[in-house]
């Protein structure tokens, strides 16, 4: 094959950055930033470049695995593996029901075009409701808050970084994170850019993170992003400051709105948010002011007890200042195909259409919160979970209270996980299948198109043959389903065709919806129109506009009256259960009174790319970040072991004694601590799963939905035994 060079797209996180990757005889030998990316110009995070190591991993699984009576792992064939695979669940299946048969997908899935759309037909073909997502450890209250105020849970509003003048941004750290619900790969440029032409970035965060460093930090307590939200709408709403147009013309609810604001003024709320009742007055007068602004809230406003009503309350301060779907503002992405029909029309884009067996919660894109798959796998009764596929994820790491996940995992009467590694879950399965990395299939960025800052739209192919026999999740999805007597598609036609012997591709279905689309070419009608061919053409991508347009928010409301809800009552009850909240946890001496918090590490994603020699090197340690003042407290020493413990668990680490901590939080990274598995590098990292800490109830996930409470959780924390503490 010689040596070749070719142009891809990363899919670790969402800026979707260019990279140039060189191959000699069909293997990875360095990857390198695209400088011909029009958006990405040249940058790419650590991560990405690191994609060579794991792409070339001798841990990596690339043969599938079949578990011994001993327990250890040999190789077998691949159709020897599907075979029983296929055949174990037609027994399940055939005794118990397809929704005795569920589905767990992690993160890296949603960087794939095909691989969510087969799993979500495979489930449906089965008739399961039993489909589960690291979304509710990540953002599906982001789109449970859209549809309360949409109509539609994938309408999202992404901050208009390129033309705001105030930006507050609530638990985010996009200069470690890159940015997400945005794709914008040059974001740090987009935030100074703010500040030059001499507008504001205003980062709320419990820790002085890389960002606020940066630009203008705001200290919050723990979980009080709510609180805050809401003193931010009584004095807009007190002090006649609100765009009474906007709450007119695009909103019903505003009144109801505004009395529920009444009772929390800045005085009465600034113990709860940790801001001064005189900051938030400032602040909101200035968002009120500011020509063009815009709220923009991630990952630290949605893991708290009231991530939904988070999510919610950002896009109301946005909509009462005059500022949603105004340039400048929060604005909706449009994407090359006509992606709100299709979703609507599969039925992908469901809120609470369904409830979960266990706890009741609703259904968030057709996905159940991952919180009560150790119950749905333990309690009997009608639909009780005996099967469970992973695919690209780990939730033993992941999930909260995951040692109740693990224990649960040994009762299933069949695990298999589709991956690249045998993870600290897979250690567990009955089969673990060598799925591509992204640098061995074709891509298209299709959960993302309405998301690029700038409109933008791109192909790959893959740059390189799978290593060994690993192959696409949706060929090994394909392959189970024809074993088992399924047919797949999300459309009636596609089914119709399977059961006819013709199995379209996902390449073809993109394709046609790409070509019938908006900006297609209509297979010929239209000169210059999109499709695959004409984006192989480009492989850097092709640029479709400057800006989004503005002023489409009406006609995407799928609400009657075409006006966004800003009076729900599942919002109201949320805002109820908030003010009935008891005193701060300090004034009740209670036995946990520090709130535990997580954190974005630059070469960490998650809990899959600790097994990469390149990002592990500098001697990185898993530690808890800890105030001068709390270290001071608690007997604390720098570089100590210290015990952080919970009502449910307890971990020990070291401790980094950090003025970037406000009192009372601490700080620990998520996604550390394996145990077992096939990944050599990550197991002799050490450190601890934080999850441990968190509640395995599933009555405690936040009830919109069903994210898991991984931020503000209440522990305390004391030198680990034998080490003398500064106190001591």
């Amino acid at each position: 094959m010689g040596r070749t060079q070719a142009s891809t797209y990363c899919r670790i996180c969402e800026p979707l950055c260019g990279l140039e990757v060189t191959a000699e005889d069909g293997a990875v030998r360095r990857i390198r930033a695209d400088r011909e990316h029009p958006l990405s110009k040249g940058f790419a995070c650590p991560k990405g470049i690191a994609m060579a190591e794991i792409q070339n991993d001798p841990d990596r699984v690339v043969r599938p695995l079949r578990r011994r009576a001993d327990g250890e792992f040999e190789e077998v064939g691949w159709d020897e593996a599907l075979d029983d695979i296929a055949s174990r669940l037609r027994r399940i299946r055939d005794q118990h029901g397809g929704d005795a048969i569920g589905w767990y997908f992690g993160n890296p899935a949603t960087f794939s075009y095909s691989h969510p759309l087969w799993l979500s037909a495979f489930m449906a073909a089965l008739k399961s409701p039993h489909l589960y997502s690291a979304g509710s450890q990540d953002v599906n209250n982001r789109f449970a808050a859209s549809a309360l105020l949409y109509g539609a849970p994938t309408l999202v509003p992404i901050p208009d970084l390129k033309r705001t003048d105030l930006l507050l941004m609530l638990g985010a750290n996009p200069l470690v994170s890159h940015g997400s619900i945005i794709s914008a790969p040059r974001i740090k440029e987009d935030l100074t850019a703010i500040v030059r032409r001499g507008g504001r970035v205003v980062v709320a965060d419990p820790r002085r993170t890389e960002t606020a460093r940066a630009y203008e930090h705001l200290p919050v307590t723990p979980d009080g992003d709510a609180w805050l939200l809401l003193s931010l709408l009584n004095v807009i709403f007190e002090e006649g400051l609100e765009d009474a147009e906007a709450c007119a013309v695009q909103a019903r609810g505003a009144g109801t709105l505004r009395e529920v604001a009444k009772d929390f003024s800045p005085e009465s709320t600034q113990e709860r948010s940790g801001v001064p009742a005189r900051t938030v007055r400032d602040l909101a007068r200035n968002l009120a002011s500011a020509e063009r602004a815009v709220v923009y809230g991630r990952t630290g406003t949605c893991l708290g007890r009231y991530g939904t009503l988070t999510a919610f309350l950002i896009d109301a301060v946005t909509l009462v200042t005059g500022n949603l779907d105004r340039p400048g503002g929060g604005i909706f992405g449009a994407a090359p195909m006509r992606l709100d029909e299709l979703l609507r029309v599969t039925g992908l884009a469901t809120y609470g259409k369904t409830r979960s067996r266990v706890g009741g919660y609703p259904d968030v894109l057709g996905t159940f919160p991952a919180g009560v798959m150790a119950e749905e796998i333990t309690t009997p009764g009608p639909g009780r979970m005996r099967a469970l596929l992973v695919s690209a994820g780990n939730p033993v790491r992941t999930v909260p209270g995951s040692a109740a996940l693990e224990a649960a995992l040994d009762e299933l009467d069949l695990l298999v996980c589709i991956d690249l590694y045998v993870t600290d879950t897979g250690r567990k399965a009955d089969y673990v299948l060598p799925a591509t990395t992204f640098l061995e299939r074709e891509d298209f960025p299709l959960p993302f198109l309405q998301n690029h800052l700038t409109p933008y739209v791109t192909w790959t192919d893959a740059v390189v043959p799978p290593r060994g026999e690993a192959r696409q999740e949706w060929q090994i999805i394909d392959d189970l389903a024809r074993r088992m007597g399924l047919a797949l598609g999300a459309l009636g036609l596609q089914r119709l065709a399977y059961h006819m012997g013709i199995r379209p591709s996902p390449r073809f279905l993109v394709d046609l919806l790409l070509r019938t689309g908006p900006r297609g070419d209509w297979y010929g009608l239209r000169r210059g129109g999109l499709s695959i061919r004409k984006l192989r053409k480009h492989p850097h991508g092709i640029v479709l506009g400057e800006h989004h347009r503005t002023g489409t928010l009406r006609r995407r409301i799928l609400h009657k009256d075409k006006r966004v809800r800003l009076d729900p009552p599942e919002i109201v009850a949320e805002i109820g259960r908030l003010a009935a909240e008891p005193a701060g946890p300090r004034a009740r001496g209670e036995a946990y009174p520090l709130r535990l918090i997580g954190m974005r590490e630059l070469r960490s994603h998650n809990s899959w790319m600790h097994n990469v020699p390149g990002l592990m090197r500098g001697k990185r340690r898993h530690a808890a970040r800890v105030n001068p003042k709390d270290a001071a407290e608690y007997g604390l020493e720098d570089g100590a072991l210290c015990r952080i413990t919970s009502e449910h668990g307890a971990v020990e680490l070291p401790v980094v004694v950090t003025d970037e901590m406000t009192q009372g939080a601490v700080a620990v990274p998520h996604g550390w601590g394996h145990q077992g598995g096939g990944w050599r590098v990550a197991n002799a990292a050490g450190g601890a799963n934080v999850n441990v800490l968190a509640s395995p109830r599933p009555g405690d996930l936040e009830p919109l939905a069903g994210m898991a409470h991984l931020n503000g959780v209440p522990v305390a924390i004391a030198p680990a035994a034998g080490q003398a503490g500064a106190g001591s």
